[in-house]
C-alpha cells in the first residue's frame, strides 16, 4: 500500500511540475505550446537550431500538448484548481489555433514552417513544402484529433461531432491502407506502397478508445476490438510473448507493444475473456524483460536472438510501461506486474528525471544522457 500512495503523490507532483513549467513558457505563435529546450544543456532552441527551433511548429506535439491540458484539468480540478484554471485557458487557446488548422482542409501536420505552411525535413534536414492529398491521414492527424475531441467535449463545444467524425476517418484510413506512418517523406500514394504493415497506427489510435469511453462516446468505439484483436492474431509471436512489428519479420519495438498494452487495459472492461488479460500481461512482461537493458528500455529487439537492436533507450516508454504494469497490477494483483513497475519507476525517476526543471533527459544509452530525439525535438507536453 505503501508503494501506491507514495508513487500516486511522485506522479502527481511531477506532472504539476512540468505542467507548470511549461506553461510559464513563451507561447509559439500566440498561443502553440513552447517546450523547445534542449534536455540535456537546458538551453532553449534558437533560429540557428533549423527545424528544431522557434521558426517550426510540430502539430504532432500541439495535438498531444491538448490532450494533456484536457486530460491534466480534470485530474487537477480536485488536486490543485489554481493549476486547472491555468491549463483550461491555455487548452482553449490551443483548441481555437488546432480547430483552424484542422479546419482549414481537413488535416494537421506534422511540420509547419513560420508561415504556418506544412512541410517536412528529410534525412539529410533539408526542408520541402509536404503535399497534402485529402485521402491520407498520419499520426498527426490522430493525436490532433484525440485532443480536438477531448477538449471539445470537456469545454461543452459544438465542433465535438465534426472531430468525433475526424478520428473516425483516421480509424478508417488505417483499415482502408491510406494511412502513412512516416511523415518525414512526401505524403503519396508512392510512400504509402512502400511502407511495411506495422501495428504502431492501430496502437496510437488505440490510445483514443480509454477517453472516448470515459467521455461517453460510446457510439465510437467499435473499432477498438478490431484493433487489440488484429494485433493479438496479426503480430503476437506465441514462443516469446513478444508483438513483431511486422508479421513474418524479426524486429520487434518492445516500448509500443508495452504502450499497446496500456491503451488496451485502459478501455476494455471486466468482462472481457480472462485469456486476453493473460495475454496482455505476457507481452508487458516479456516486451520488459527483453527490452529493459539499461538505463531505460532499448528501441528495438530481435524476437529470434532477444538482443538490443539499438543502443538508444528513449525516455517515453518507461512511463508507458509504469502506466501499463499499473493498469495490469489493478486487473491481476500479480507479482510480475508489481516487479515491472517498480523497476520501470526506479529507471524513470533514478536515471531520466531531472528534477530541476521537472523535465527527463530525451535519450540515452549506457553511456549517459545524448543528444538523439526520438521523434520531435520538442519535449513532450507532459
Amino acid at each position: 500500500m505503501e508503494f501506491f500512495e507514495e508513487t500516486r503523490t511522485t506522479y502527481a507532483a511531477a506532472n504539476a511540475g512540468t505542467l507548470y513549467w511549461m506553461l510559464q513558457r513563451p507561447t509559439l505563435g500566440g498561443g502553440f505550446l513552447n517546450t523547445k529546450q534542449n534536455s540535456m544543456t537546458l538551453t532553449d532552441y534558437g533560429t540557428g537550431d533549423g527545424v528544431r527551433g522557434p521558426g517550426y511548429t510540430y502539430g504532432w506535439i500541439q495535438g498531444r500538448g491538448l490532450e494533456s491540458l484536457v486530460t491534466h484539468a480534470e485530474f487537477f480540478e480536485r488536486e490543485l484548481p489554481p493549476l486547472a484554471e491555468k491549463l483550461d485557458a491555455a487548452g482553449r487557446r490551443l483548441y481555437d489555433l488546432l480547430a483552424g488548422l484542422q479546419k482549414s482542409d481537413g488535416h494537421v501536420y506534422f511540420c509547419y514552417d513560420r508561415d504556418m505552411l506544412p512541410v517536412y525535413a528529410d534525412a539529410a534536414n533539408v526542408v520541402h513544402k509536404q503535399e497534402k492529398p485529402a485521402l491520407i491521414y498520419t499520426y498527426s492527424d490522430a493525436f490532433v484529433a484525440k485532443g480536438l475531441v477531448a477538449a471539445a467535449s470537456r469545454y461543452g463545444l459544438p465542433g465535438v461531432t465534426d472531430h468525433l467524425a475526424y478520428l473516425g476517418e483516421v480509424v478508417a484510413s488505417i483499415e482502408n491502407g491510406r494511412f502513412q506512418m512516416d511523415e518525414r517523406r512526401p505524403l503519396s500514394l508512392e510512400s504509402l506502397a512502400l511502407q511495411p504493415d506495422d501495428f504502431g497506427p492501430r496502437m496510437i489510435l488505440l490510445g483514443a478508445a480509454g477517453p472516448l469511453k470515459r467521455l461517453g462516446h460510446t457510439a465510437h468505439l467499435a473499432f477498438a476490438d478490431r484493433f487489440i484483436a488484429h494485433v493479438v492474431d496479426r503480430h503476437f509471436d506465441a514462443g516469446t510473448g513478444l508483438l513483431r512489428n511486422v508479421p513474418g519479420e524479426d524486429a520487434c519495438n518492445v516500448g509500443h507493444g508495452i504502450e499497446f498494452v496500456g491503451f488496451a487495459l485502459d478501455y476494455l472492461d471486466d468482462s472481457v475473456d480472462p485469456a486476453l488479460i493473460e495475454t496482455l500481461e505476457r507481452i508487458l512482461v516479456s516486451s520488459f524483460k527483453t527490452g529493459f537493458v539499461g538505463p531505460g528500455i532499448t528501441l528495438t529487439v530481435s524476437i529470434a536472438s532477444g538482443k538490443p537492436q539499438s543502443p538508444y533507450c528513449p525516455w517515453w516508454s518507461l512511463p508507458e510501461t509504469i502506466r501499463s504494469a499499473a493498469l495490469c497490477h489493478g486487473r491481476t494483483g500479480s507479482a510480475e506486474s508489481l516487479k515491472v513497475w517498480k523497476a520501470a519507476h526506479a529507471a524513470f525517476f533514478e536515471r531520466y528525471w531531472r528534477g530541476t526543471p521537472p523535465i527527463a533527459y530525451q535519450t540515452m544509452t549506457k553511456d549517459g544522457p545524448v543528444d538523439f530525439v526520438p521523434a520531435t525535438p520538442d519535449l513532450d507536453p507532459g
